[in-house]
């Protein structure tokens, strides 16, 4: 019951936005009565931080994932520009996009949305380091490369919400990133 109302949160965020995703629509998506809802989740702001969080999660184990069965030789630079666009233009982009517009004016849900993104980050970051650079000092050029992509990412993703399929906007912008990520590796790994 737990995972449909997370879920059905999700896909509200997604659908009708945050000031029109309530408890009620949230209930009756995932089929449940409104009081197993206020049981698990009493609030709203409860209710999305939570369902975001839990996406966010789910988008790195499943990022994880993908990046673990690349193929042997594969360009590990090249590919996870591509895993991370994959990531960061569907739904749960757009879902957190949302919690993160309603946090502009609301500074109570600012603070978790703070928190969610610095344990995101933080997160990130470790899972940069283990895929790339496990034997890299923390203060290395390396440690601005996660946070320096997916601010790439998610302004594309931005981008893409006014110049939908159909424009090569993002695709150019995403071989940038990758010629960008080859130089970056040939400068710090000379020879």
């Amino acid at each position: 019951m737990r995972s449909r109302l997370l879920e059905a949160t999700i896909d509200c965020l997604y659908e009708v936005g945050y000031s029109r995703t309530t408890t009620i629509e949230v209930a009756a998506r995932a089929g449940v009565s409104r009081g197993a809802q206020l049981h698990h989740f009493p609030t709203k702001k409860r209710l999305v931080t939570i369902a975001v969080r839990h996406l966010l999660e789910k988008r790195l184990q499943e990022f994880r994932e993908a990046f673990a069965t690349l193929p042997q030789g594969a360009d590990k630079y090249s590919a996870v520009i591509d895993i991370i666009w994959d990531k960061t233009s569907n739904r749960a982009f757009y879902a957190w996009l949302e919690l993160v517009v309603a946090a502009r004016t609301d500074p109570g849900l600012r603070k978790t949305v703070v928190e969610i993104a610095d344990q995101f980050a933080m997160q990130v970051q470790q899972t940069f380091r283990e895929f790339f650079s496990p034997q890299r000092e923390h203060s290395s050029p390396f440690d601005v490369a996660p946070v320096f992509t997916f601010a790439v990412m998610q302004g594309l993703a931005l981008d893409h919400i006014v110049w939908p399929e159909g424009d090569r906007r993002h695709e150019l912008v995403l071989q940038a990133l990758k010629a960008l990520a080859q130089m970056s590796i040939r400068a710090h790994n000379p020879g």
